[in-house]
Formats: structure tokens, sequence, C-alpha cells
């Protein structure tokens, strides 16, 4: 992991950023006690605190943890989080929040916030996106939607059709038909990175591409309907050519992309990244409560359909190169130089 600069450290504490929490540990001389950053404790002087990267660190030093923020339980809430993943992921059917905190020795309430924390969703809302990503991929496959339904882990397929609009952008049958029934919009934007493919449904956004054309959507969705985006479009594909020209500006743009759970948590995770600021794939797989799986966490960053809005380009190898980028190491760095990294 990529060790943390002290005055990046110290701005972290002086705005008690949770998001460095277990990345950077603040110890106080005058004190002999170390402290993670969001510690609601009163900040010491600034000349009266040393950073290291870690607990052990701060322990081998001569420190001991504080009894407020224990910052020792961050490793313990990591373990936690990947756990509960693990529980959710085996289980034959969903687990109450009581069953799967207890599994992991929480309490239900705190691990609730501990949980969506870390991974950006609920326990809930993780479990749901398991069973739609199974049902997807069985959709995909060739048994009938019915069955591709009750494989999946629902109990009735009314209780699929109640939310599989909002996970899958279109309706199960359209779904297995390659998207029959389903209007996909697109324009291709001038941008001064490059000419960017904008395509969306009547959901929100379902590619953002450099150098493609609309012929890339029907590989997809081949039983579509694809047009040209006109007015409709409008509006939408300004804001992402404001997201390349000016980033930050435009956080809330609406998506219709599905993928794995672990996908999508990863796509969320990038998505809470600033811009200005950058994550190492090894802290991308440990924000989502997954710290061994960083190759993992590499490939959904490439599994991204809408570049720029959600931002893989803020993320780089623990060395502090760049990594890969789909659409080219330049467009990479001129992305993040705009947003002020690298200068």
């Amino acid at each position: 992991m990529t060790q943390i600069d002290d005055t990046t450290a110290w701005t972290a504490f002086e705005h008690r950023d949770r998001r460095y929490d277990g990345r950077v540990i603040g110890a106080v001389t005058t004190t002999g006690i170390y402290c993670k950053p969001s510690c609601p404790a009163r900040r010491p002087k600034r000349e009266h605190v040393v950073f290291y990267p870690d607990a052990d660190a701060a322990r081998a030093a001569g420190f001991r943890p504080c009894l407020r923020c224990k910052p020792d339980e961050v490793g313990r809430d990591r373990v936690a989080v990947a756990g509960a993943i693990a529980i959710i992921e085996g289980a034959d059917e969903p687990l109450a929040l009581d069953e799967l905190a207890a599994r992991v020795g929480y309490a239900p309430h705190h691990f609730h916030r501990l949980f969506k924390r870390a991974t950006g969703v609920t326990p809930a809302a993780w479990a749901r996106g398991l069973k739609a990503r199974r049902a997807a991929q069985a959709l995909s496959g060739d048994e009938s939607v019915t069955s591709a339904i009750y494989d999946a882990g629902y109990s009735a397929p009314s209780r699929f059709y109640e939310t599989a609009g909002a996970r899958l952008g279109m309706t199960p049958s359209a779904w297995k038909r390659g998207g029959a029934g389903v209007t996909i919009r697109w324009t291709v934007a001038d941008t001064s990175l490059g000419p960017l493919l904008i395509a969306a449904t009547d959901k929100g956004l379902c590619r953002v591409a450099f150098d493609e054309d609309w012929t890339s959507l029907t590989r997809r969705f081949p039983n579509a309907e694809i047009a040209q985006g006109g007015a409709a479009l409008a509006d939408l594909a300004a804001r992402v050519v404001g997201e390349v020209e000016s980033p930050g500006r435009h956080t809330d743009l609406p998506l219709d992309v599905q993928g794995t759970a672990f996908q999508e948590a990863v796509w969320n995770a990038l998505r809470a990244i600033p811009a200005g600021e950058t994550r190492s794939y090894a802290q991308l797989a440990a924000t989502i409560g997954k710290p061994d799986a960083v190759r993992a966490a590499g490939t959904a960053c490439g599994a991204n359909n809408v570049a720029i809005v959600i931002p893989c380009h803020r993320v780089q190898r623990g060395d502090g190169s760049m990594g890969g980028y789909a659409y080219g190491v330049d467009r990479k760095l001129a992305l993040r130089k705009r947003e002020g990294v690298g200068e």
C-alpha cells in the first residue's frame, strides 16, 4: 500500500476523514497515545504528532492505542466485513442482520454501519446484488426465465420482478432476449480528449467510451432498439462532457449498469473517490472489505462500462505508477492532471 505523506495524513486527521482509517496512524508524543484519523478526540498541536503506516509500527515505537477510537480494531473490522461477504455468498437463504452480525462477532446496528461504510452498500443490498447477478447470469443462458429466477435464490418470480427493473435496467425477459423491447439512445460527442460515445436507456447511462461508435452497442444488446439520441439525450450528454472537461461537477449522473456484487461494490467505491484524489488497487480492495482481492479489484475497474462517470482513472498501482487504462495512459494522465493530480 502506498505510504501516506505527512501533509495528507495531517489533513485527514484535521478533517477526521474515515477514508484514511487503517491507512495511517497518528501518534501524540506528549501523551504516548496513537489514534486513527477519525478519532473524535480533541486534536493536539501539529508539532506533537508523528505518523506511522499502521498500528503495529506505532506500538513498536512505544505508543499505546487510544481507548476512545480503538485504532487496533480497524483491521478486525475489515476481517469481519470480508467474513460477512463470504457468509452471504455461501448462504442458501438470506440471513437476518442479527444472525450475520453475530457470526462475525459484532452488534447488529454497529455492524450495519460498518459494512455500509466499507462497501458502500448494506448487507441486505449486497445480498440482493448477489441474487440479481446470479439471475442475470442464468438469464443469459439457455434455461427459462422462471427457472433462472428460482436458481438465483428468489422465493418466487414476483419477488424478482419487484426489483428487476431497478437492478437490471430492463425486464428479465428483455434481458434474456438481448435487450428486446428496450431503446438505447446514443451520441458521439466531441471532447478535448477525443470522440466519446455516450449511450443511455430510459434509466441511465449504459456506455461511455472513447473511440467507439454505436455499433459496439449491438454486441451487448443485439435485439435492443439502437437510436440516435437527439434532444432526448442532449442534456445528459452535455453533463458527461462536462465531467471530461471539468471533473467533479456532475457526480449524480444516472447509471444503468449491471455487474457482479463484487464489481458493483468496486464501482461504488470508485464513485466515492473525490476528484483530485487517487487510490491504489490495494486500497480499493480494502475499502470494499476484500483486502486480498487486489487483482480482482483491478479486473472490476477494467469491466467498467461508463468511463469518466465511474472514475477508474483515479486508481493506480501501489508503487504510484499509472497501471492500465482502457483508453490509453495518456488520457488517464490528462484526466488526472485536470483534477490536480501530478501537478
